[in-house]
């Protein structure tokens, strides 16, 4: 499963894909903000990421994967100063 909850720590492994997107949703609106764990994935779908730039008191673990998170953590900098 490319979600896994384990306490307030919701971590995306392997290919996360739109399926995932209200899941990753329903556990970002819990009233204490869990923290994002994106180290083991290796690819996530647009709405995920959109999900994610909603969030913006979120703590977020960038992935392992250099392209990956040359791509996804500047986005989520990039909404988290717009906001």
């Amino acid at each position: 499963m490319p979600i896994r909850i384990a306490r307030n720590v919701v971590h995306l492994e392997g290919h996360c894909t739109v399926e995932e997107a209200l899941t990753l949703l329903e556990a970002l609106r819990k009233p204490r903000q869990p923290k994002i764990v994106l180290t083991a994935c290796l690819g996530m779908h647009t709405a995920l990421l959109q999900v994610l730039a909603a969030a913006p008191r979120v703590t977020i673990a960038p992935p392992a994967d250099p392209t990956l998170a040359g791509i996804v953590m500047p986005f989520l900098q990039a909404s988290r100063a717009a906001s």
